[in-house]
C-alpha cells in the first residue's frame, strides 16, 4: 500500500471529481492522502474534506506565493488551526524565488513563523523551495539551532548538495512525478542515494503528472507510477519501496497514526 504525501484535492482538475479520483487511487493501492493547503482561505475546505473522508488528512499553511496576502497572519492563528485532529502537518511553506510572487522578506518571515509553530506542536513542516536553496538552507540551519523540529522538502527538485545538507539536518525528502521526466537526470541520480528511511512519494496533484500520464491532470493514484519508476531506479521492488515510504509517512506524520 502507498501514501500520497502531498496532493491538492480542492484544486481545479481534482475537485470536480474528487470522490472518483480518490476511489481510483484506492483501487491503485493508495491507502492515505495528505491534502495540502496553500492559503488561509483554504483551511476550512481542506479540513472539511479530511473530516468527511477517513483516509484523507490535512495540512494548514501559507505557500510562499501567497505570503504578501498574509502579512497579518499571527502565530496564534496558525497554532490554533493545528488543534484540529485531522491536521497532521504545517504548510506548505517555504521560499520561491523563481516566480517571486511575494516579497522575499515576507516569504522568509512566514517560513520562520511556520517553523516556530512546528517546533512547539511537533508537526512536520512541509517545505516548498525553488531557486532559493541558499536562503532555505540558512533558515533551516538557524532554526534548527533554536531547537529541533520535524520537516520535509516536498516535490524535491533542488541540487544534490542541497539534498545532502537537508538530510544532514534530519529532514525527509518527498519525490514527485518529476522524477519520471526524461529531463530529470540530476534528480534521478540524487533519488538513488536518499536513505530509505528518509524517502516519501507524492503526486502534488493536480500538477506534475508522471509518465505515462503527461498532459493530463495528475491524480493521487498516479503516485503508483512514480513509486514504480523510483523503485526501478533504486533497484528495489515496488512492494519494498511502498513499504518503507509508507512507514516513513507514518513515522514523520505521527499524528495520522495516533
Amino acid at each position: 500500500m502507498l501514501v500520497d504525501s502531498h496532493c491538492h484535492l480542492e484544486y481545479e482538475g481534482l475537485v470536480e471529481d474528487q470522490a472518483g479520483a480518490l476511489d481510483r487511487a484506492r483501487e491503485a493501492g493508495v491507502e492515505r492522502f495528505l491534502n495540502i493547503s496553500t492559503k488561509q482561505a483554504e483551511w476550512a475546505q481542506v479540513v472539511g474534506t479530511a473530516r468527511a473522508t477517513p483516509d484523507v488528512y490535512a495540512s494548514v499553511g501559507i505557500h510562499p506565493h501567497n505570503a504578501d496576502d498574509h502579512v497579518d497572519l499571527t502565530r496564534e492563528e496558525l497554532r490554533a488551526a493545528t488543534d484540529e485532529p485531522k491536521v497532521i502537518g504545517i504548510g506548505e511553506t517555504g521560499l520561491d524565488y523563481y516566480y517571486d510572487h511575494s516579497d522575499r522578506e515576507a516569504q522568509q518571515r512566514l517560513f520562520r513563523l511556520h517553523i516556530d509553530v512546528a517546533r512547539e506542536v511537533q508537526l512536520p513542516v512541509i517545505i516548498h523551495t525553488r531557486d532559493a536553496e541558499d536562503d532555505t538552507l540558512a533558515i533551516l540551519q538557524d532554526e534548527m539551532g533554536k531547537g529541533a523540529f520535524p520537516a520535509l522538502i516536498h516535490c524535491f527538485t533542488a541540487s544534490a548538495d542541497f539534498g545532502r545538507a537537508v538530510l544532514d539536518l534530519g529532514l525527509s525528502v518527498s519525490i514527485s512525478g518529476i522524477v519520471t521526466f526524461k529531463s530529470a537526470r540530476d534528480l534521478q541520480e540524487f533519488a538513488r542515494e536518499i536513505p530509505r528511511n528518509r524517502l516519501l512519494v507524492e503526486t502534488d496533484s493536480p500538477f506534475l503528472a508522471p509518465v505515462p500520464h503527461r498532459g493530463r491532470p495528475c491524480e493521487p493514484g498516479f503516485v503508483r507510477d512514480t513509486a514504480r519508476f523510483l523503485a526501478d531506479l533504486r533497484g528495489e521492488s515496488l512492494e519494498e519501496l511502498a513499504g518503507h515510504t509508507t512507514r516513513n509517512f507514518h513515522s514523520l506524520f505521527a499524528k495520522a497514526s495516533a
